[in-house]
């Protein structure tokens, strides 16, 4: 067969079929570029994942926000402050005044240069002053030297435009409370939906509206699921305590309250063992305070005891257990489920969020009196809180707060409990 032949015969076939040969390479080109554009959609990790709460814009979950931006500092694994955005800060007048400098070298996510302009904090005790484009000062009302860690805080630009290798795609609110927020990552991409209690998260997860719950402490529903992971995790930056009314006639007494911590069996709580108000995580933590072992033979006197306990909802299964161990001592022991701190409790059991940083001034001093839930008023308490939040030297921060932790421990104006579990469930 010659060649002058087979060239008649393709050039007789392209003749014949030109039509579907060109509609051919035509849908083959729209099918390529149709990959280009749909196929990292495809290959992504898109995930949904569930939140219980009420958040704002200015106040998200730090498994949101730290992913969008960053502080003018973070914090550590060991509870350390460290730059973030600042490269460096300085207090001329311990603790009082803070300059921060900026990380010249940082970008917003929007690809523009970060400048102290764009850095919004506001506080009602503190004012800012914009010493040039990468030096901002604190003026402080008094002395503080945790001011650092406050500044850790993730800053946004309007828009929520942050600092972190995630950017706002979408964002649904409800009265100025988050529904939907989506935030994207190059290929990744993430959508959170909030809900208002466990049982509508999931519920949803059942449904299939999300495909991963984001820490729930009963995971239950989901133990025979074959198709899903569930992953524990101990919430170390929480504590579960039983707050005594100080303030109370059968709970004045510090004997009293002791042998009340006594009387609880505390190896077979829900969670890790925790002993003391701090993070056993922060480098201010004091492992070797009094641990209240169950010790009934400190119990003898607590016979015909009558003590309301007021719980959370989520709680009343722990406060069940707390019944239990009373009342086998002799305590009459009545549980009260509440929603909220009882004005005129006896006891309340409840979880509470530890700071970031080893200062509880808030928590436990005579004068914070909307904060200070056990209505705790100790003068030597008082004097530790106030000279460790004026501190700056580190070391010696952490030996007043060694103190601190145990004198309040001592002193019972709660039982320390455990650290609970939390529970994050996806499908395979």
């Amino acid at each position: 067969m010659s060649p002058r032949y087979i060239y008649r015969l393709i050039q007789a076939f392209f003749k014949r079929f030109k039509a579907i040969i060109f509609v051919g390479i035509f849908v083959g080109i729209l099918f390529f570029i149709g990959l280009y554009f749909i196929l990292p959609n495809i290959t992504s990790e898109n995930q949904t994942i569930g939140i219980v709460g009420r958040f704002t814009p200015d106040n998200m979950p730090d498994e949101i926000s730290l992913k969008l931006s960053k502080g003018l500092t973070t914090i550590n694994k060991e509870g350390n402050i460290i730059p973030a955005i600042a490269k460096s800060w300085e207090s001329p007048d311990d603790g009082k005044t803070w300059i921060f400098s900026i990380d010249e070298n940082l970008i917003w996510s929007d690809g523009k240069k970060i400048t102290t302009k764009d850095i919004d904090y506001a506080f009602s005790d503190a004012t800012v002053d914009i010493v040039d484009d990468k030096t901002i000062k604190f003026n402080l009302s008094s002395p503080f030297s945790a001011f650092p860690v406050i500044l850790s805080k993730p800053v946004f630009k309007k828009g929520l435009v942050g600092t972190g290798e995630y950017k706002v795609k979408t964002i649904s609110l409800a009265g100025g409370y988050l529904q939907k927020l989506v935030i994207t990552k190059k290929d990744e991409k993430i959508t959170y939906k909030f809900y208002p209690s466990d049982d509508r998260l999931k519920l949803a997860f059942k449904l299939g509206a999300i495909n991963k719950i984001y820490k729930i402490e009963d995971p239950s529903d989901f133990n025979e699921w074959k198709t899903v992971e569930i992953e524990k995790e101990i919430g170390y930056n929480n504590f579960v305590g039983i707050f005594f009314n100080t303030e109370n006639e059968n709970l004045s007494d510090k004997q009293i309250r002791q042998n009340l911590a006594y009387a609880i069996e505390k190896s077979d709580l829900p969670g890790e063992r925790s002993i003391g108000p701090l993070s056993p995580n922060s480098w201010g933590y004091n492992p070797q305070v009094k641990p209240y072992d169950r010790d009934l033979s400190k119990t003898k006197d607590l016979k015909d005891t009558k003590i309301i306990l007021s719980t959370l909802p989520n709680l009343l299964k722990t406060a069940e257990k707390i019944k239990k161990d009373w009342e086998e001592v002799g305590i009459l022991c009545e549980i009260e489920v509440v929603s909220d701190i009882p004005e005129n409790y006896q006891a309340f059991l409840a979880t509470v969020d530890i700071p970031k940083d080893p200062d509880q001034y808030s928590l436990w001093h005579s004068t914070q009196t909307s904060t200070n839930v056990s209505r705790l008023a100790n003068p030597r308490i008082d004097k530790l809180l106030e000279d460790g939040r004026i501190e700056l030297d580190q070391e010696t921060r952490k030996k007043i707060y060694l103190d601190f932790q145990r004198f309040l421990v001592e002193e019972v104006p709660a039982v320390f409990l455990y650290h609970p579990e939390y529970y994050t469930i996806k499908r395979k």
